[in-house]
Formats: C-alpha cells, structure tokens, sequence
C-alpha cells in the first residue's frame, strides 16, 4: 500500500546500523527504551500476555534487531523497568489497575487505581464459547490470514472475529488469546476518539467546524477547528515516520504532556489544505474532550463507560493516559476482539446502539468515512471512498466501495461493510508494508460470498 499505510497508527521505531553511525545513540536507546517499558508493561499486566514473547514479537520489530539485543525489560511487581546495555536504567513504566500502564516520566500526575470489572453483556451477539465458521469459503479465508509464509515476513495474527447481521459466526485465536483477550488497538484508538466526538456533538457539546480554541494558539493556529484535526488536515508541524526523532516519537515516549507538546509545534501550512497523518491531531482532540467531560482520568472514563462502551454492552475497556492525564486516543485503547466488533457494529447501524438509541447524531458514520482531500483517510477512519490507489485496491479485491476501517500499526483493525450487515475484527502483530491487508481483503469478500443478501 501507499506510504501513509506504514503509518496507520502510532509509531515505528527503526534502531538500525546506520541510525547509530549518524544519530544520538542515547536519544534512539531512551526512545526505544519507552517502546519496550511501555508495550511489555501494557501486554504483561494489562492484555496478560508472556512478556518474552510481546518483547520479541511486538517491540523488536518497532526498534530492530540492534534494539532488541542492546535493550533489557525486567518486568516487576506492577512495573516493567528497561536496561541499557550497560545496565543502566532507561526507561520504566508503572501499571495502575483500571487505566492501564503509563512511562514513568518527570511530570507525571498520580492516577487512583480503580479495579472495577465490567463484565461484556449477555446477548445473542456472541455465545459463550468460540464460533468456527459453518462456511468452508470462509474458513479457508481464516486460515489463510492466520498461516505464516514459508519465506517472508510474518504475520502473527492473533485474533479474528467475523460478525453477520449482529451475531459472531466466526472467529478464530492465537495460542495463548481468546475471547476475553484484551488487545492493544494502536491506531484504533483513534476512532474511539471519534466515537466520544460523537457523544459530545450530539449532546450539543462540540462543534466540529468550530476551532479548537486551544490555550496555546495565539496565532494562524487559533483557525484550526475540530473538523480539521479529526481529518488530519491541520497544517500543524508534527511529523510521524518510522523514525525514532520524528516529533510523534519524542510525543509519545518522551514527555508526560503529550498534548501540551503537540500544542507547541508551529504551522507549517493553512488547515485544510493538505492531509497528512499525525497522531498529535488525535492527542489534541483527546484534551479537549477531557476539558469538555471533566474529572480528569477518572472522569474520562467514567463518560466513556456510560455514553459508549454500556450502552454497546462492552465488558472491560483499558484507557491510558499520559501524565497530565489526557487520554492517549491516538494509540492506546484495550479491549477483546469481540468488543471492538461490538464498536464497529455502532458505526455499522449509523450510531445507533443494539437497544435503539442514538448515540452519534444522523448522518455522522457517512461523514467519518467520507474521503479527505482525495486521501484514503476520512475522519477518524480510513476508508474505500475516495480516489485513492490503495482505496480502488481494496475494492477491486472484494472490499465494497462503501466499506471502511480502524487501524492501527502491526495489523489492528475493524472493518465495516454497511451495505453487507459485516464487521470484521482482526489484531495481530504483522510486518510492514502491509500488515497482511490482502488476506483481510480477501476475508471480507469470503464473509461476502459466505453470506451474500
């Protein structure tokens, strides 16, 4: 796919041979440091997972090999602290029950932990066990996302559920995950942020052509509105690649206030006249849904978990914060594969829950998928809309013209199929430049066939 794929969600960090002949070494061993603190931290404590395994499969191919043998996690009680090679201390982070793990940064407010759990609603949408496919079709389309290539890269899908007309019909797992996994979203998150925008502009809350109004923005700057950052068309100069000193990097690893430091960066070009993907839009929409709901983390959570995730009968969703405690809604969500089929199903139905009521105003769904400045990106969501070469790809491969997705790096998505009742869920920890799309595409258009109207 086209190079913003490679940048779908949050941050690769590449530590290679020749980064170390030109650049900071203790720049790239700090970034990568926070990589490892942070995602051994979030998979050991909060998704349950092996450290050794997510150190191997999931950090070393965002820092590279080089990373991997310099860098040394050592997972504690409730903390998972990183060694350089040396061993010198580099990077920690902290996990705190019920909002997940935060790097251990100067700045940083206390969190309270909260244990509370909340179990996923009893309901015909999933039974109580793993569904296999009764369609020879679509099983063969799930064992062809799931088989590794005998050469190549790997793809490390770890779970899959696909879902017709508001009930599960298949779905497939990993070894050591299953249907009450959490999973990191990476960049799915990012549509959880448009999700709570919806709330909010429904409620009469939010304006999304109206500024952001951010404190900082004294300038050309002050212009910017909701809409903008939403369609990541802001003009701000916060650039993110698969670089280890590219501003999403020093964002995200690097400072307590992400928001704040996002805040900070100068414009580079009028909003609205270009696209181009930043996780700083995201961080500074996250503020001000904050500042709107207030309370801070606590308080975040607590609108989360009453305006969406009950009301779509969610079990137990993990939000980070960073350390001013805005939530990370550029990256960092937990919840199972079936409840993030359970979001999609929202944005399927229009934003109507299961029970009727309207929780994203009429006409928002069509207005997030559609495309901006010919990208392949619409709001908060990327999509088959537009003109783009990756789009008509997609379509031409049995992705319907109408479909959309969340995304995030490594492969975490949800797929919505509107005009088909299909939601797809797929998290894994594949390898670029595609992170296993194809077999995604091909997935859908056997669920298609499968269950054709």
């Amino acid at each position: 796919m086209a190079k913003k794929t490679l940048i779908v969600a949050g941050v690769m960090m590449v530590l290679g041979v020749g980064a170390w002949v030109t650049a900071r070494p203790d720049r790239l061993l700090r970034t990568g440091a926070g990589v490892a603190a942070h995602h051994v931290c979030s998979m050991t404590f909060v998704g349950r997972q092996d450290p050794r395994t997510t150190f191997r499969e999931l950090v070393v191919p965002m820092i590279g090999d080089v990373g991997g043998k310099l860098l040394t996690p050592h997972v504690l009680r409730g903390r998972v602290e990183v060694t350089g090679p040396f061993g010198g201390l580099l990077a920690a982070a902290d996990d705190t029950p019920g909002y997940g793990c935060r790097l251990d940064l100067p700045g940083n407010r206390p969190l309270v932990a909260d244990a509370t759990h909340h179990a996923p609603r009893a309901d015909g949408f999933a039974p109580e066990h793993p569904v296999s496919s009764a369609d020879p079709r679509l099983s063969a389309a799930l064992d062809r996302v799931f088989a590794e290539h005998a050469e190549g890269s790997p793809k490390r899908v770890k779970a899959v559920v696909v879902v017709k007309d508001g009930r599960v019909v298949a779905e497939r797992y990993a070894p050591g995950v299953d249907e009450h996994t959490p999973l990191i979203s990476f960049s799915v998150a990012k549509s959880f942020t448009n999700a709570f925008i919806g709330v909010l502009a429904r409620q009469g809350k939010v304006d999304v052509k109206a500024p952001l109004g951010a404190p900082e923005w004294r300038d050309g700057r002050s212009a910017i509105t909701v809409e903008n950052l939403m369609r990541m068309s802001s003009g701000v100069d916060a650039d993110e690649s698969e670089s280890a000193f590219s501003f999403v990097a020093k964002m995200e690893f690097l400072h307590a206030d992400m928001a704040g430091f996002a805040a900070a960066q100068p414009a580079k070009e009028a909003p609205g006249t270009r696209w181009e993907y930043t996780s700083a839009d995201t961080l500074l929409l996250d503020r001000k849904i904050g500042d709107i709901v207030g309370g801070g983390p606590a308080g975040m959570r607590d609108f989360a978990r009453r305006e969406l995730f009950d009301k779509l009968g969610m079990g137990d969703v993990t939000m980070e914060f960073d350390g001013q405690g805005t939530f990370v809604g550029s990256t960092y969500v937990y919840a199972t594969a079936r409840d993030y089929a359970r979001l999609g199903q929202l944005y399927l139905h229009d934003g109507v829950a299961p029970d009727g009521t309207r929780l994203l105003p009429e006409g928002w769904v069509d207005w997030s998928r559609t495309s901006t400045l010919g990208s392949p990106y619409g709001a908060g969501f990327w999509t088959n809309d537009g003109p783009s070469d990756v789009a008509k790809m997609r379509v031409d491969g049995g992705f319907p013209k109408d479909g959309f997705f969340a995304s995030g790096v490594m492969g975490q998505r949800i797929y919505v199929v509107p005009s088909q009742g299909i939601v797809v869920t797929r998290f894994g920890y594949s390898a670029p430049p595609t992170y296993g799309i194809e077999d995604d595409v091909g997935l859908i258009a056997a669920a298609i066939e499968a269950y054709r109207r």
